[in-house]
């Protein structure tokens, strides 16, 4: 069968599969471009001071989100957080960011501006300005593309590709809260499906809802690592869920790496949710996307610098390529990785 009659299924390859092999038939071609497809960010050198990053992201109604039960505010400002979110995963500042939208005939002047409502807290929230975009009309539903723009001296910049054996693996905040808000979200959707008159009871889901509603892009830790004086020697955003993003370091910087299950972070609330729902807390954390928490390694001399910090949890450590990527469970069984996270074909 000759080439052009071979189809492969998106499905096949998923989407990581189908970015390298879209990347593979690309070479840099300006001397400006430093870094291309392959990690948070573009890195673009324009002489300056300082290196520019350049991310996008783009989000559709009915994959990303459910406006059943996404606030319009909320949704305004997520769409912000988790570009800011891959600047900050580069260990860099946003500054701008362009907004374009698809808009289906069900949207008003009064439902767009609630979202950028949302869009608006967000820039305050981040100090970053709102440039640009573009807007034109969607057959379906709601469509939004983001592209963020920010900045980092050459030497403060992280990439996925330089963890080194021996490095400590940290985490930020905890883990698996925003999937378990979507648990939340569908069950109660189901409930006023069936029974338009029964009023959603989430007073005591608040945690794992508002993780799920409206994420926070981790620029606090950013700001307290430079204040530390500490550069990560790798880095990457939770949002494909933690064992994924694992493998994404593991992948670019040819190394092995050891977790242990009781170091993972997760907090009471999100614990409990999981156990209401019937799922483990620790699949929920290692699988879950959506956290946009910070994962990074740094070098055993700098551990003195995050030991106490109250938010930042050290899991793990990296090894020789050979070794492969595993956890430590807590009856000390040395279990290979699973990369399960969020499937986007």
């Amino acid at each position: 069968m000759s080439n052009k009659d071979t189809r492969t299924e998106i499905g096949e390859v998923g989407e990581f599969g189908l970015i390298d092999k879209i990347a593979s038939k690309f070479t840099i071609q300006n001397r400006e471009t430093l870094t291309g497809i392959g990690d948070d960010a573009a890195v673009l050198d324009h002489g300056g001071q300082e290196l520019q990053l350049v991310s996008t992201d783009m989000l559709l109604e009915g994959i990303h989100f459910d406006l059943s039960y996404m606030p319009l505010q909320h949704l305004g400002y997520k769409c912000v957080a988790v570009n800011v979110s891959d600047i900050a995963a580069m260990n860099g500042m946003p500054k701008q960011i362009t907004i374009s939208l698809g808009l289906s005939n069900r949207f008003s002047v009064e439902a767009v501006e609630k979202l950028y409502e949302g869009i608006q807290y967000a820039c305050e929230d981040y100090g970053i300005d709102l440039i640009g975009g573009d807007t034109t009309s969607s057959p379906t539903g709601l469509v939004i593309s983001v592209s963020v723009f920010g900045s980092a001296p050459k030497e403060k910049i992280a990439y996925r590709k330089n963890a080194e054996e021996n490095d400590i693996i940290c985490v930020t905040g905890d883990l698996g809260g925003a999937l378990l808000g979507l648990q939340v979200l569908e069950r109660e959707k189901e409930v006023y499906k069936s029974n338009p008159e029964m009023q959603p009871d989430l007073e005591k889901y608040d945690f794992v809802v508002g993780k799920q509603l409206k994420p926070k892009a981790r620029m606090d830790i950013i700001y307290e690592l430079s204040d530390k004086k500490l550069i990560p020697t790798s880095m990457i955003d939770v949002s494909d869920g933690l064992a994924s993003e694992l493998f994404h370091i593991a992948k670019s910087s040819d190394v092995g790496i050891v977790i242990y299950e009781d170091k993972i972070p997760v907090s009471k609330e999100s614990y409990e949710a999981a156990i209401e729902f019937g799922l483990s807390p620790i699949t929920c954390a290692l699988n879950g996307g959506e956290d946009y928490e910070l994962l990074f390694t740094i070098g055993q001399s700098e551990y003195e610098k995050i030991k106490l910090h109250p938010d930042i949890s050290t899991i793990g450590y990296v090894t020789k390529k050979e070794k492969g990527i595993n956890m430590v469970t807590k009856s000390e069984q040395v279990v290979p990785l699973k990369a399960q996270g969020w499937v986007h074909f």
